[in-house]
């Protein structure tokens, strides 16, 4: 009797210890919230005060590189354990997490429904399901692109370079193509940096591209947007329009720097890039919108919450905070520089007024959120990375001399390989 006695109250003294520990709160008694984010943002400044706002909870913001942050996720949904109570997911990785619907809190559930309308109506629904009654994380920040473009060259040119007289002198593809001719005509420099813009340039703006909402493999069928937009990047290499530089690279900023070509095809988010890593092209670059046919959204995120905390009221009363309409104003009034998908924002005098320096003074703000606005609905697929780089890798095969339609059929073989693994 004596040893069941002993016995039992371990049993309940181990239990008592995991219950403690389930509860994840730290000695001061606050409840502790881990928040994985990835690149660079201001999701620490707002945590902190969030905290001073809310005594009883701490969170604990991890920091990792874009592709370390989605593997280590991946990997913690797949195991079923060591995922945070929070976690920032990318855009283009989202549709193939989405398939572990039973990894996440439904924020329907939470209430998000009282906040939908906050938001733009496109960046949402990528949120939710294909059913539409799940909702897998809250907006963040969006890319709307636009043209980033040389004020020197486009004056050799002879072309205007006032932003809204380059909106007007380009408003559709041909027009487009156009400038591009005159450019290279009267300046002997291409018009982009590379043929992965030119391709995006179409891609990025795409409602549906390589899948649709079923799964099913679209680029073989008439009109698919990403065999046009294979074809309109084939087309400008063809004109002499595009260079050879890859993003990101010493080659690449240099030449940003130094203005070797005239237009980026730039998401909002590359303007910290510039103004922080191309000092001697401050002031030489302007912003304007793109052709519609050319519009599109490239990067941006979203907010979730793994099922797997113990958490979840706690942690999205702080992710509805952050993101709320004032808080995205704090973000990209940031060095991170996030874009807002709150549309409230866009009326907001501080987000109108904001005058960039780097851009000559031009208020650029209101080029992305008009551009913001415009975009459509877009849905990727779960596989969307790795089919998107087997195009890329085509093109690249194609300014190097390879015939296009070789080079698309075999790209097509490789993709079809991808989804039927």
């Amino acid at each position: 009797m004596k040893r069941l006695l002993i016995f039992t109250s371990f049993i309940f003294m181990i239990m008592f210890l995991v219950a403690c520990s389930d509860d994840e709160a730290s000695k001061d008694g606050k409840i502790e919230l881990d928040f994985w984010v990835f690149g660079a943002t201001n999701y620490e400044d707002l945590a902190a005060e969030y905290e001073k706002q809310n005594s009883g909870i701490k969170i604990k913001v991890k920091t990792s590189e874009t592709e370390e942050h989605h593997n280590s996720l991946f990997n913690a949904l797949s195991a079923g354990s060591g995922a945070p109570d929070i976690v920032m997911i990318e855009v283009d990785q989202f549709d193939r997490l989405k398939q572990a619907q039973d990894r996440f809190v439904n924020l329907y559930d939470l209430g998000a429904k009282d906040i939908q309308d906050k938001y733009l109506d496109w960046k949402w629904k990528m949120g939710e399901n294909s059913d539409g009654d799940f909702l897998f994380g809250l907006p963040t920040d969006i890319g709307p692109k636009a043209m980033y473009y040389r004020i020197d060259v486009f004056e050799e040119a002879g072309l205007p370079t006032d932003p809204d007289e380059v909106e007007a002198l380009i408003q559709t593809v041909d027009d487009f193509i156009e400038v591009g001719k005159q450019i290279k005509e009267k300046t002997g420099k291409p018009m982009l940096d590379s043929m992965e813009m030119a391709y995006r340039a179409v891609i990025d703006g795409a409602e549906e591209s390589f899948f649709d909402k079923d799964g099913n493999l679209l680029i073989e069928n008439p009109g698919n947007s990403v065999r046009e937009a294979f074809d309109f990047a084939v087309e400008l290499d063809s004109l002499g329009l595009v260079e050879e530089y890859t993003m990101w690279t010493p080659e690449w900023g240099n030449a940003v720097n130094n203005g070797e070509f005239a237009i980026e095809l730039g998401a909002a988010w590359l303007k910290g890039w510039m103004a922080g890593n191309a000092p001697d092209a401050k002031g030489m670059f302007r912003v304007a919108t793109l052709p519609e046919e050319l519009a599109g959204n490239w990067g941006g995120s979203y907010i979730a919450i793994p099922s797997e905390t113990k958490h979840k009221e706690e942690a999205y009363k702080f992710i509805e905070w952050m993101l709320s309409p004032e808080n995205q104003l704090e973000s990209f009034k940031s060095e991170a520089g996030l874009f807002p998908s709150a549309v409230d924002v866009y009326e907001m005098e501080e987000f109108k007024n904001t005058e960039d320096e780097f851009f000559g003074g031009q208020s650029t703000a209101q080029y992305f959120a008009k551009a913001a606005e415009d975009i459509s609905y877009i849905y990727k697929g779960e596989n969307y990375v790795s089919v998107h780089n087997e195009i890329l890798t085509a093109l690249q095969n194609v300014q190097q001399g390879a015939d296009p339609d070789e080079e698309w059929d075999d790209a097509v073989e490789r993709i079809k390989g991808i989804v039927n693994k």
